[in-house]
């Protein structure tokens, strides 16, 4: 049976340096939430703080109702899955995931029933008699998964499980993850610094820096109304361009560098004064014109062909340079050195303070 899981106010030190810093977080029954952020960002620490792995220096951690700081790892009744995965090389595959059930006394006929729905669930009951050496990344993953949920955990912690696997394989693994995790509705926490893993697997996403939480939200919120420049330049790619924000008769407009201005009429009230800006546009947040001389004039560095986009590189006549996305045409491709003009949609940006620290928009 899932739960839910409440951190307040969790600390963790390593001697004088402390990695994480008075940090809460809700996460819901049966819910897929990730800890996403660069490497030394705490979430691991985090993750194993959870686990009981971690000694807890400060704050308090819920399972539902429940208080599990001072409860031994072995009764928190959590599955964990590892970035090396971790299985028993001396075991075969039904005896590695059988390894649990047993530790916890089941019943013969239940471990053999137990066993093979999981083998079958992974699609690994070919390989159940085979040791973990003749068997490739991905499988081995598998088993790992089948090990970790044959035991009906509560909560189901997983610290980069697919960072070994090639790319194919890291695509498989997180439909079958996210499948797994839908089919048997257990709280998930899932650890990543890869932002388009998280971001097709995750029902939320937590941002981390330096041991802090700068945004919880969708996928899709934390793509299209980033908290900070930080979240909006590390979910996804972006550019940001220097500009300035002008309130002209109750009318918010942006005005870049070469003079080009667009209305933006979702800026919060307290932010509408005069000041400098940053704007980040997604790359498919571009309109081209061929030879134009309005909007941001600039001039094609390079294109790469990828089938249904081509993506562009340009620099603008202000110096900036951009990339760019755009649905590839059958004939039509801007060559390198040709003169554009690009204009942006005006619904897909978001507006930063010149420091990057708050996004001023609604």
């Amino acid at each position: 049976m899932s739960v839910s899981i409440c951190i307040k106010n969790a600390l963790k030190r390593y001697g004088n340096n402390t990695i994480i810093d008075n940090l809460s977080l809700s996460v819901r029954e049966g819910e897929f939430f990730t800890l996403l952020g660069p490497s030394g960002c705490g979430k691991t620490t985090l993750l194993r703080m959870i686990a009981g792995f971690n000694t807890i220096e400060g704050g308090e951690f819920y399972f539902g109702e429940k208080l599990i700081n001072d409860i031994d790892p072995a009764k928190r009744n959590i599955g964990m899955v590892f970035q090396n995965y971790a299985i028993f090389p001396h075991l075969t595959v039904r005896k590695n995931i059988e390894f649990g059930l047993k530790n916890r006394k089941y019943k013969k006929e239940d471990i053999i029933r137990e066993t093979d729905r999981f083998l079958k669930l992974m699609q690994i009951e070919e390989y159940k008699d085979r040791l973990p050496e003749r068997l490739s990344g991905g499988q081995q993953q598998r088993v790992a998964l089948a090990r970790a949920l044959v035991v009906k955990p509560d909560v189901l912690l997983m610290d980069e499980p697919l960072s070994n696997l090639d790319a194919k394989l890291r695509v498989e693994m997180r439909r079958v993850i996210k499948e797994l995790q839908n089919n048997l509705n257990i709280t998930t926490i899932y650890v990543t610094h890869d932002q388009e893993e998280a971001m097709a697997i995750s029902d939320r996403i937590a941002v981390m820096k330096q041991g802090s939480i700068l945004q919880i939200g969708s996928p899709r919120q934390l793509y299209q109304r980033p908290a900070n420049l930080f979240v909006a330049t590390f979910i996804g790619r972006t550019n940001i361009l220097e500009a300035e924000l002008l309130i002209n008769n109750k009318e918010t407009i942006v005005s870049f560098k070469n003079g080009y201005k667009i209305k933006v009429p979702d800026v919060y009230d307290e932010n509408k004064k005069n000041s400098k800006v940053l704007v980040s546009v997604r790359p498919e947040g571009f309109i081209i014109e061929k030879n134009g001389t309005e909007g941001l004039p600039a001039i094609v560095e390079d294109n790469v062909f990828l089938g249904q986009n081509t993506h562009y590189f340009v620099k603008l006549d202000t110096g900036e340079k951009i990339e760019l996305i755009q649905e590839s045409a059958m004939n039509e491709v801007f060559g390198r050195g040709e003169r554009i003009s690009l204009w942006i949609k005006k619904d897909n940006i978001n507006l930063f303070s010149e420091d990057g620290e708050k996004n001023l928009l609604l």
